[in-house]
């Protein structure tokens, strides 16, 4: 066994972007015939992945990140819509 320090590069991973595994994982709900906004809010308020299928690699994108990460996506987007809407 050597006793050298590894080094061990990370920055070729691509960071995980929440609007992409939200959107990755509501078609892979849609795929399964659940309804993506149920699981996913069960998803979001419960912290069980159970909520969100393995298919499409959607359960192991969806847990890469926080839920509060989530949330914060989701929460961004709708402002930022309505305040788009209301200006027109």
């Amino acid at each position: 066994m050597d006793d050298k320090t590894m080094k061990f590069d990370f920055r070729g991973e691509k960071e995980t972007n929440p609007r992409e595994v939200l959107l990755h994982v509501y078609e892979a709900l849609k795929d399964k015939g659940y309804n993506p906004i149920d699981q996913i809010v069960g998803y979001l308020t419960s912290g069980d992945p159970a909520y969100i299928p393995r298919h499409n690699n959607a359960r192991t994108l969806i847990r890469k990140l926080e839920r509060d990460e989530l949330i914060e996506e989701l929460v961004k987007f709708y402002l930022e819509t309505n305040e788009r809407n209301s200006d027109g």
